[in-house]
């Protein structure tokens, strides 16, 4: 049994977790300092902490901890005001040169309480923090840059969304009501704002990255949250913009396409034997689907430069994304009613309906259930159908709402991947 170097009942340190988390709080500090010595050195600037300080800085955090415990808590706090008198007295010798930032300043004491989380237990925390201060070291000039681009106009979109995300989102009741008492507020507003949230990532990545780049990533991240809403989205910019149709199209096309990807991993982690016998049908829709659109891809990222460029529209459509919401709505109440009359006799046409709605909801379900009271064919051509439902629904969208020249991207896309959900439901046979 470990030696304990402290126990009371505040807290139990053993010599082996004495170890393990002093080495840990050393390498946070090793790794911030080496980051502002890097950054000092590119700079060609003079900087008061630099590996040795912050893995000091880092080690007295955590004995500062330790000391807390074994002798006074008094000890702890005349440490940390002596940490950040010395820091306050550093900036003041730097900011009398002219440089008036404390970036440095701040990661040492930062440092210094990252090494006594360290101490204290709190290992992933303290990691995430680091890599939090990681990131917004290292990017610095590209901060820097994006907040010289964005325009007003982009500005006071970003603070709506974060007045709606922040100020209104989190204070909606998050209780169901309405007809089949499944209506709840607060799902609603997360569609409202999923969708005005990816349409405003959209507009910063085709700024920021150019249209090729830019809306292929749009697609794909907006993919992993809801491809129904991309799908909403570019169409509706293709109308806008008919010129714009082809890269829309790869947009919509490589959001659906990670709809396969998710049902691989709901039925990899709640089912393993669906999971095996989906891997290849699914596995062969995956690969059609996203290789049309990055067939597109590559054709308009080698294209003239004048076909590639996509016009800005206005960065935040509420509009929009309330219209959505509405349909959401909708087709929630079409579902509820469906499954309510007809019931587990209706596993089918039940998945179709669900389908429309959602696609991970279903998944999981019908996973759970095949493990108990669905047969695993049964089950796998539910999922089968509530995906292919799904893809309509988007196609329809796509259709209802795009341009001309959309329409014929979509029709060839989607047909595809159509013509592949029929061969795997041959294979599941």
């Amino acid at each position: 049994m470990d030696q304990f170097i402290i126990n009371n009942e505040l807290f139990k340190l053993t010599q082996e977790d004495f170890f393990i988390r002093l080495l840990l709080a050393l390498g946070i500090g090793f790794v911030i300092g080496l980051e502002r010595q890097r950054a000092a050195i590119l700079d060609n600037a003079e900087s008061f902490a630099g590996i040795r300080t912050f893995s000091f800085t880092a080690l007295l955090g955590f004995l500062a901890g330790m000391l807390y415990f074994m002798l006074s808590p008094w000890i702890f706090f005349i440490l940390l005001g002596s940490v950040a008198i010395l820091t306050a007295l550093s900036y003041y010798v730097v900011a009398k040169k002219g440089d008036i930032g404390a970036t440095t300043e701040l990661s040492v004491l930062l440092t210094f309480i990252l090494g006594t989380l360290c101490l204290l237990g709190f290992l992933t925390i303290s990691l995430v923090v680091m890599v939090i201060v990681l990131v917004f070291l290292s990017y610095k000039v590209q901060m820097r840059t994006l907040a010289g681009k964005l325009t007003m106009e982009e500005w006071f979109a970003f603070v709506r969304f974060v007045i709606l995300a922040l100020l209104i989102f989190p204070f909606l009741p998050n209780k169901n009501y309405g007809p089949y008492n499944n209506l709840n507020p607060h799902e609603i507003g997360w569609v409202i704002l999923l969708t005005s949230g990816i349409g405003f990532i959209g507009h910063l990545l085709i700024k920021f990255l150019g249209s090729p780049k830019g809306i292929l990533w749009s697609g794909v991240l907006g993919g992993l949250v809801s491809s129904t809403a991309v799908t909403w989205i570019f169409a509706r910019k293709s109308k806008d913009l008919p010129s714009a149709s082809l890269q829309c199209s790869i947009a919509i096309l490589a959001a659906s396409s990670i709809m396969f990807i998710r049902i691989l991993v709901w039925t990899f982690i709640f089912n393993r034997t669906l999971f095996d016998q989906f891997l290849l049908p699914v596995s062969l829709i995956l690969v059609t689907a996203i290789g049309y659109p990055l067939y597109q891809f590559i054709r308009t990222k080698n294209g003239p430069p004048a076909n590639n460029h996509i016009p800005l529209s206005k960065p935040l459509d509420m509009q929009g994304a309330f219209t959505f919401g509405v349909l959401y709505i909708a087709i929630l109440l079409i579902v509820s009613y469906a499954n309510q009359k007809l019931g587990e006799n209706g596993l089918l046409i039940s998945s179709a309906i669900a389908g429309c709605s959602d696609i991970d909801a279903i998944t999981i379900t019908i996973s759970k259930l095949s493990r108990s009271t669905i047969e695993i064919p049964m089950g796998g051509k539910a999922i089968l159908i509530a995906g292919l439902s799904n893809t309509i629904i988007k196609m329809g969208i796509g259709l209802w709402l795009g341009s001309a020249q959309l329409r014929k991207y979509l029709w060839t896309g989607y047909g595809i991947v159509i013509g592949m959900f029929l061969l795997a439901f041959l294979m599941m046979i």
